[in-house]
């Protein structure tokens, strides 16, 4: 079984297209505006580790920081708000103790404040003062034992700060000394036979402060080792998320032209494994366009060699007498002619591997299959008999299944004779998801041998040429790995009937599902 006799190709067109890695384009077509520039990105110096690492423990520090300040504030307001509820209860317990003694026979209020004060017990860093028209009578002292007038004086501030509060318009509030430190204050006043009386209340809180300033103190030391401690962590974080990328580096190091078969491991489902499997896609793509220029460029070199070799030793000896100048000349146009028949199927076969090799759309077959038989008289002076038409639509690509009947026409009319018989017929195989579109020539020549019925749609391959058609010009063994192509492109199969004397039936099966929309509009 031989190829058919496609048109010629411009070679110097065809150098321009392998060049550039596309199918040749025509001279007057606008050229493609140039890509432009990727955008330049900040250049960095400090590894992703390092700064993966640096971002986690500016981020726990900060994090701990304001969580510290937050939690100190909370604590120093808790420590002002207790204050004030010192100074609330002791104010009520007064107003308690007035009430209860009011019925007792107490002469002065001197008297008054000497027994209240006899009664309380004030805590660290509490303070009570009365007196009796600006002159203090007693001091209950958290800071001594002594509770008399001359406790006066151990008290932060002493007496000029008693005078003060004493003075003071108001009856409450807070102050900040050298003398003091922060501290809070409130007044009862009274009138008690006749005499003017006053009870103050003084919460110290710089002690109170201290011990908070001493807790977060500590607080922050633990949290130094634990940003010490997470740290470490982070870098060995930092190292497993980015052990990925550091083999796409290894494996876009090693990656060499003639190897393109390393891969980067991908372990899980994240992000980070998702990079090195898009990775690994792209090396995919990028080994099958190698391999397809490779194969393009050693079948070239392997078909056209001789060729070549044909034309120069014909033009080496190209003689001056017309007669043998014009035959020389008619045999190097067919072989040029053949070259670019064969450079013309490489191309097809190169592009069979792009995605958009095949482009598929609704497609009446009835019409399609009259079109083909209509075309394929053309190939020769044969009987070309219709056997049969399927019925209905498929989603394919007509250019690309008529290409392929008519190479399989080509060849049946290569290995038949003048006015031998070829059949030419389409059907419906199946129902359904699984019915498909077979589309047929059957010719009447000597056949396929069984040893070549396996390996005939391989490149490059030809059937075992019979006696009668050795005379022959055989093809470039390409046409029915064109074919194959053109079934694969569309997820179908080529396929081969033939008994050896009796002819051969070629053909390509081509899922053509029915949708149930399809079915109700039929």
């Amino acid at each position: 079984m031989t190829d058919a006799t496609t048109l010629p190709l411009d070679l110097d067109e065809v150098a321009r297209a392998q060049a550039a890695g596309s199918r040749p384009v025509a001279a007057d077509r606008a050229p493609e505006p140039a890509p432009q520039p990727l955008r330049t990105l900040r250049a960095r110096t400090l590894p992703a580790r390092w700064r993966i690492t640096l971002w986690i423990i500016l981020s726990t520090a900060v994090t701990l920081l304001a969580v510290g300040l937050i939690g100190r504030s909370i604590l120093l307001a808790g420590v002002e708000q207790a204050a004030n509820g010192e100074i609330e209860q002791e104010a009520a317990e007064f107003a308690r103790f007035a009430e209860d003694i009011a019925a007792a026979e107490l002469t002065s209020a001197d008297d008054l404040l000497t027994e209240y004060l006899d009664r309380q017990s004030v805590h660290e860093d509490e303070a009570i003062a009365v007196a009796v028209d600006g002159r203090i009578v007693g001091v209950a002292n958290g800071l001594v034992e002594a509770s008399r007038t001359d406790s006066v004086e151990a008290l932060p501030g002493g007496r000029s700060m008693l005078d003060r509060l004493l003075a003071s318009d108001e009856v409450s509030g807070a102050q900040n000394s050298p003398e003091t430190g922060p501290m809070r204050w409130g007044r009862v006043d009274f009138e008690a036979a006749g005499e003017r009386g006053s009870v103050v209340v003084v919460q110290y809180t710089q002690d109170a402060r201290d011990r908070i300033d001493e807790s977060f103190a500590a607080i922050a030391w633990v949290a130094l080792i634990g940003i010490v401690l997470s740290s470490g962590v982070a870098w060995l974080v930092a190292g497993q998320i980015l052990a990925p990328v550091r083999e796409v580096y290894r494996v876009a190091r090693d990656i060499g032209e003639h190897d393109l078969t390393a891969r980067v491991p991908v372990d899980g489902t994240d992000d980070v494994a998702a990079v090195a499997a898009t990775f690994n896609q792209m090396l995919d793509r990028l080994q099958e366009v190698h391999a397809t220029q490779q194969r393009f460029v050693d079948d070239a070199g392997h078909e056209l060699r001789t060729p070549i070799t044909i034309v120069r030793g014909h033009l080496e000896l190209l003689s001056e007498d017309p007669v043998e100048r014009a035959e020389t000349l008619r045999l190097v146009r067919g072989e040029l002619d053949r070259m670019s028949r064969i450079v013309t199927d490489l191309l097809v076969l190169a592009r069979a591997q792009q995605p958009d090799f095949v482009r598929r759309s609704g497609c009446d077959i009835a019409t399609l299959t009259l079109d083909i038989e209509a075309k394929a008289q053309a190939l020769g002076d044969r009987r070309w008999q219709l056997m049969e038409v399927a019925e209905g639509s498929a989603e394919l690509d007509p250019q690309r299944v008529t290409q392929a009947v008519l190479q399989l026409a080509a060849n049946a009319v290569q290995v038949t004779e003048d006015g031998d018989r070829i059949r030419i017929g389409s059907t419906f195989i199946g129902e359904g998801d699984a019915r498909r579109l077979r589309l047929w020539v059957q010719d009447t020549g000597p056949g396929v041998a069984a040893a070549d019925a396996e390996r005939i749609f391989e490149r490059f391959v030809r059937g075992a040429a019979p006696a009668d058609t050795a005379g022959r010009r055989a093809g470039s063994g390409l046409g029915l790995a064109i074919v194959r192509a053109i079934a694969d492109g569309h997820d179908g199969s080529a396929w081969l009937d033939s008994v050896p004397g009796e002819g051969a039936t070629f053909g390509i099966d081509i899922p053509a599902p029915v949708h149930p929309a399809a079915e109700r509009r039929s």
